[in-house]
């Protein structure tokens, strides 16, 4: 049941009482719900948004796909690689959704190479269970949000393969090991 009060010109504010059977069922429906009102805030501050469904990704992916061929070594295989990893966000998205992921993705991946201007907003489209353009559908979301899970994701990762020096050492049965101070070996 909702009750709503329109037509207050002088309402600045919201005020929304929730109820229901189980404290858990509460919890996170308020969780999800002050999820949606910053999302809903962030893009009102910024005044940027790209399409959502994975269509974002999937055009970055795209592109670092184009980009990697002109270029020789480890480096393709870097872009590559992280084109690749983009492709999980729609990816998931079809999953979660009971879709076939494989044909989905497929798609996706045709469209946005046939056409990169016309297609570049085509995700996963949930309601019509299709691959569609989500700009036009009102599928958005922030484009600060976006650049930074993307910066965060590159950023974690590079610190993930920074980690160069580990040394692991099994303890051996030598006399040293019984008793006797070992040295520790510097890094």
């Amino acid at each position: 049941r909702f009750n709503l009060f329109r037509g207050c010109p002088q309402a600045k504010t919201c005020t929304i009482i929730l109820r229901g059977g189980a404290e858990q069922f509460i919890d996170e429906v308020e969780r999800s719900l002050h999820d949606s009102i910053m999302v809903v805030r962030r893009a009102v501050k910024s005044q940027a948004v790209v399409a959502g469904g994975g269509a974002t990704e999937m055009e970055v992916s795209r592109f670092l796909r184009d980009t990697a061929r002109g270029i020789e070594g480890k480096q393709q295989l870097v872009l590559t690689a992280v084109a690749k990893a983009l492709e999980v966000i729609p990816r998931q998205l079809c999953e979660n959704a009971g879709f076939d992921t494989t044909d989905f993705i497929t798609q996706l991946r045709a469209r946005h190479a046939q056409d990169p201007e016309k297609f570049k907003w085509f995700g996963v489209d949930i309601d019509e269970e299709a691959v569609a353009d989500l700009f036009a559908k009102f599928v958005w979301e922030p484009a600060l949000v976006k650049i930074n899970a993307i910066s965060s994701a590159v950023e974690a990762a590079c610190l993930v393969l920074s980690v160069d020096e580990t040394v692991s050492s099994q303890q051996s049965e030598s006399p040293q090991a019984k008793g006797m101070p070992q040295m520790q070996m510097p890094r």
